[in-house]
């Protein structure tokens, strides 16, 4: 999986510490898969949930929550959103969606 982009995840364990660690683990394991659907990527990442056109990856032990685009046929994934959990419970990111 092609994966747009990597900055938004570095401003995020810039500013939140300890997150740095689980966010690298999530792009070298996305990275270095294929996804074909939503099932496929629940094999890989059981915590996986979608909204509308979005896919919400929770990173971290529930610490992030990590939005995302994915293009299947292209093999690319679109960071939209990296939030902690209370951003995430006030909703604005599903506007995105």
């Amino acid at each position: 999986m092609h994966i747009i982009s990597k900055k938004p995840l570095r401003e995020f364990w810039e500013k939140h510490s300890g997150t740095e660690q689980s966010l690298k683990d999530w792009w070298t394991i996305t990275s270095k898969t294929s996804w074909a659907n939503f099932p496929s990527i629940k094999q890989t990442f059981n915590t996986t949930d979608v909204y509308g056109s979005c896919y919400i990856f929770d990173v971290g032990g529930n610490k992030v929550r990590l939005i995302a685009k994915i293009r299947f046929d292209k093999q690319t994934l679109y960071v939209r959103r990296v939030l902690t959990h209370p951003e995430y419970d006030k909703g604005a990111w599903k506007n995105d969606c």
